[in-house]
């Protein structure tokens, strides 16, 4: 896990932060949220909010008051110990694309992903030191049955990995058995109230809503104290007006609401303020990742996130509109990644496999992503500044005109004293064209076969394995497939 100590960018003054401010306080207040869930308009009517019909009409200091118990540190336990995940104010969290329905899998541009494309999707992700989660879903398993599937994911999970994971929160009978599945393997019922075992991302259903299937897996998730992801989805001009400080201000409206909302069901549940802000094609419709205004709302996020003091996933990731693994997705996937790191997310979704606005998990880009990564990683740990790193004994040695590949200091660090690419290529033009001259997609080609040969099967109790099975089995034939 990453902590990020490089000081935030922040792009919005004072004076801004308090327009945003003024915008969410009349959303809530004038407009006020649908919440289509009776449990949830009866709460906020004995917590003294104005209810009408599905409407929630907020006072905004109810709604600062109640996310003050949101807690800014806590820990996603793992079955593997040493890769439990430590939330905080500085660390950022990394976890694989989600959702996606297709796959690009290097022969065939986009068909539809099955069980076996999750299974090596989650070797990848075990096998990159860089991930710390693979969330859920990973990729929706189009071969297995819909009321299901979520069964053998989560189980893929486990068997494939030793990661934390991630709640099946699309449905209220995936979370009951994420948290089940998470019981068996982590030790039982009192170790989950401790720390949670799973996180669920809650979309609101912009603009101003929550329906029915979020509200009651986020209901679960808070009740049992797991992590509570709230994420608006807005794209600019189709969910959200076309204007960033309207958009941005909505955004907290609905992150706002959702986060109280936790608070209310249970104070001091772990929840997270979401982010995903961009904007709409104008001229087609379709979304558009990875342009200027979703890095502003990135970047702007982050300052909105520690004005009310409480941890943040990001828009970011790998995100791009691009159908091809080609300089437009490497271009729009740094420029979503890197506004993240400028402003200090703690939780980043979709870091890796994005392509064609999620559509598609394409297995080259999930190696090119992990480059990016890697390489952001490196751009934010600080530089040691020391009389050491000044090195004045190589200058010393190597005197006027001279050269340092030989110098005692160079020989002491040369293999660990710059960033070592492993999908990027230094070669020169003759190097390269003796390789057969492979461009940055075939590389990453390559660097996938080499995660799924390297895969190792993690440790799994042969007792704890055939109690997870027998209960997918058993859950498998309730649901009726």
């Amino acid at each position: 896990m990453f902590v990020n100590r490089t000081p935030r960018f922040e792009p919005l003054s004072e004076d801004a932060l308090d327009t945003i401010d003024r915008g969410w306080k009349r959303l809530v207040s004038e407009l006020g949220i649908t919440f289509m869930h009776e449990p949830s308009l009866e709460l906020f009517k004995r917590e003294g909010q104005r209810v009408e019909g599905e409407v929630v009409f907020f006072d905004p200091d109810w709604l600062l008051e109640r996310i003050k118990t949101t807690p800014t540190e806590f820990t996603l336990l793992s079955r593997n110990p040493e890769k439990n995940v430590q939330f905080g104010k500085d660390n950022m969290v990394f976890c694989t694309g989600q959702s996606m329905p297709f796959v690009d899998d290097g022969v065939t541009p986009r068909r539809d992903g099955t069980l076996a494309d999750a299974v090596k999707l989650l070797r990848a992700a075990q096998m990159t030191p860089e991930i710390d989660t693979p969330g859920y879903p990973i990729i929706e398993c189009n071969d297995k049955p819909l009321d299901s599937r979520h069964l053998d994911l989560q189980l893929a999970m486990y068997e494939n990995t030793d990661l934390a994971v991630g709640a099946a929160q699309i449905h209220v009978n995936g979370v009951i058995d994420s948290i089940a599945m998470a019981q068996l393997a982590l030790g039982g019922f009192d170790v989950l109230e401790q720390n949670p075992g799973v996180f669920g991302t809650i979309n609101a259903n912009s603009p101003l809503v929550f329906d029915t299937r979020m509200l009651e897996s986020l209901w679960l998730l808070a009740e049992r104290n797991q992590i509570v992801n709230i994420t608006p989805f807005i794209l600019m001009g189709a969910m959200g007006p076309v204007s960033l400080p309207a958009a941005l201000a909505q955004q907290t409206a609905e992150s706002l609401a959702g986060i109280a909302l936790v608070q209310a069901i249970r104070p001091g549940c772990p929840a997270i303020m979401g982010s995903f802000v961009s904007n709409t094609d104008m001229k087609s419709g379709s979304p558009g990742f990875g342009g200027p205004e979703a890095a502003l709302g990135i970047l702007a996020t982050g300052q909105i996130a520690r004005r009310h003091n409480v941890l943040w996933r990001a828009g970011g990731g790998g995100l791009n509109a691009s159908p091809a693994v080609d300089g437009q997705s490497a271009f729009e996937s740094l420029n979503t990644m890197l506004p993240s790191f400028l402003a200090g997310a703690n939780l980043q979704l979709h870091c890796t496999g994005w392509l064609e606005g999620g559509l598609v998990h394409s297995f080259s880009k999930v190696a090119m992503d992990t480059e990016m990564l890697r390489q952001m990683i490196a751009q934010f740990t600080p530089v040691e500044f020391s009389d050491d790193t000044l090195a004045f004994g190589a200058h010393e040695e190597v005197g006027h005109g001279g050269h340092f590949f030989g110098a005692a200091h160079t020989l002491e660090r040369f293999r660990d004293c710059f960033y070592r690419p492993e999908v990027w290529t230094t070669d020169n033009y003759s190097a390269w064209t003796k390789k057969e001259r492979p461009d940055a997609t075939k590389r990453a080609l390559a660097k996938w076969d080499e995660l799924q040969e390297s895969w190792e099967a993690p440790e799994l109790d042969p007792d704890l394995h055939a109690e997870l099975k027998a209960y997918t089995d058993r859950r498998r034939i309730e649901l009726g497939d």
